[in-house]
């Protein structure tokens, strides 16, 4: 072969290489965390104020796995107002998983998660309690 032809071929296998380099860019999924990522982005202040919050309570809820049960732990449980526990699962949003927090005499309440697939989840738990709006995130393995 001379010259001209292996210019050519390294043309053309330099076109294929960037061909399948655009095709496989195109195929990667780049969604975002949540949909609605950017109004989260913008109420974000309140989200701060809400750690700020939890971060001044004396006591603090727990929230931990035993026996296939996700359990909250929480002396006031009895003065919450509204509020909720949601699983975040960040590899997959569809194994994500909300649970309402319901006000009541015990300390203690516990969610089955037996259906929920394994591994690495982030526990947010949000509550109102006396007008107050708080926020905490727990790292759980199940």
């Amino acid at each position: 072969m001379n010259w001209g032809n292996w210019i050519a071929l390294s043309f053309v296998l330099f076109a294929l290489f960037i061909g399948t380099l655009v095709t496989v860019c195109v195929r990667e999924d780049i969604s975002l965390v949540a949909p609605d990522y950017y109004k989260q982005e913008l109420d974000y202040q309140k989200q701060i104020d809400r750690k700020n919050n939890s971060a001044n309570l004396t006591v603090r809820p727990e929230i931990y796995v035993q026996s296939h049960f996700l359990q909250v732990s929480f002396a006031t449980l009895s003065q919450i107002e509204n509020g909720e526990l949601k699983l975040f699962r960040p590899s997959n949003p569809n194994y994500d998983k909300i649970f309402m927090l319901t006000s009541g005499k015990d300390t203690l309440q516990r969610f089955d998660i037996r259906a929920q697939q394994g591994g690495m989840y982030k526990a947010r738990m949000t509550w109102t309690m006396n007008g107050k709006e708080y926020f905490m995130e727990e790292t759980i393995y199940l």
